[in-house]
């Protein structure tokens, strides 16, 4: 639990005893890799953090072609911001890619959170806001770089990353067919 606690800190300080009632109301789970956490078509309640293995947010096209929205790994959250935040059925969804350590934080308890202890609200934001520059840099470079660039950003990214995930999914994060990302990369290895 204390990497949850070190990802707050970095944002707010939390007093031994506001630690305390914050993991009082998280639960933390063990999870087999290939476990889908979230179906698309599924209302969510709880956003995940992850205190180890990988897990990876993707939906599924009418052509059952995969694109993958995010990768989380160890000290990183994860969740469907739209089902959780509006109640409604979600797009996405969340699976284990490496055997995971996830805590788990329900609405109802975040809710709460925030009235017991304020400083929290503070913490989620920022979250929030780095999320959300986060998403507009990337879309802007799926707009504006080529291929080669998305993937040299992805690796600067998650360095740790490339050698654990599928070649695919790496294609499908930064938009190309599995082929072309083949293509590419032995390029890119000849340089």
């Amino acid at each position: 639990m204390q990497s949850i606690l070190q990802n707050i800190a970095k944002h707010v300080s939390l007093t031994s005893d506001e630690e305390s009632l914050f993991l009082s109301k998280t639960e933390t789970k063990h999870l087999k890799a290939k476990t889908i956490l979230l179906s698309s078509g599924e209302i969510t309640d709880c956003t995940y953090f992850v205190n180890s293995g990988i897990l990876r947010s993707f939906n599924i096209n009418d052509n059952i072609i995969e694109h993958v929205l995010h990768f989380a790994c160890e000290g990183w959250w994860i969740g469907d911001m739209y089902s959780y935040i509006s109640g409604k059925p979600g797009n996405l969804f969340i699976e284990v890619l490496e055997d995971a350590e996830v805590v788990i934080i329900t609405k109802e308890n975040h809710q709460e959170l925030y009235k017991e202890i304020p400083k929290l609200e503070r913490f989620f934001r920022i979250l929030a806001e780095n999320s959300l520059v986060s998403h507009q840099e990337r879309l802007m470079d799926n707009l504006s770089l080529s291929a080669e660039e998305r993937f040299e950003k992805f690796c600067s990214k998650y360095p740790t990353l490339i050698q654990k995930i599928p070649q695919k999914q790496i294609a499908s994060y930064i938009g190309v067919t599995p082929e072309f990302f083949s293509k590419m990369k032995a390029r890119l290895l000849k340089k």
